[in-house]
């Protein structure tokens, strides 16, 4: 599907370069003297660099819509992720690299959508959220409540997060996937 230039939005995947860029950020730039154009930060999502690029209105790019697929994860296998398409039954495997920092979060039997060009995987997306216990987290020193600080605490998957004073080993909270921050404490 083809877009004009200025119409390109972050989370857009599109053909630019004989290759797949996914948009990172957009910025409409209108300069007092020249056509107006849109600076765009796009990111490889086949080797994962990164390239500023300029579209004018004028000029047309190809968009390309990721077929999106329910997969069940099932097991790490060495370096793999190992997930299970929940039409057909079928499993894939992804590098482990590839979640980067995200892979800790996934749980046996969660369910995430698996994005694919033309057969091949390019993304893995997770639930926003996911419960976790906090597993390593410092006292509360009396007298800091009253600023809104945060403390350094080490979840049950050994990824580190900031959590308010009040949480103490053994809690269980909700955790932003895409931020790698705290939410709330679980129910």
């Amino acid at each position: 599907m083809k877009i004009n230039g200025n119409e390109i939005r972050p989370g857009n995947v599109i053909q630019h370069k004989n290759s797949l860029w996914v948009a990172v950020k957009t910025h409409a730039v209108k300069p007092g003297k020249g056509p107006a154009y849109a600076q765009v930060e796009l990111k490889n999502l086949i080797d994962g660099t990164k390239l500023n690029e300029r579209f004018r209105a004028s000029e047309n790019v190809e968009r390309v819509r990721l077929e999106q697929k329910d997969h069940q994860f099932l097991y790490v296998e060495g370096d793999m992720l190992v997930f299970m398409d929940l039409e057909n039954y079928e499993q894939i495997s992804i590098p482990q690299d590839f979640l980067e920092e995200r892979a800790a979060f996934l749980q046996d039997g969660m369910q995430v959508t698996v994005e694919s060009h033309e057969g091949k995987p390019l993304g893995v997306k997770l639930p926003d959220q996911v419960t976790l216990e906090v597993s390593e987290t410092e006292a509360v020193v009396k007298g800091q409540t009253a600023a809104s600080s945060y403390k350094p605490a080490i979840l049950d998957n050994g990824v580190r997060v900031m959590v308010p004073p009040f949480i103490t080993v053994g809690e269980k909270i909700l955790v932003d996937t895409t931020e790698l921050t705290y939410i709330k404490r679980a129910d």
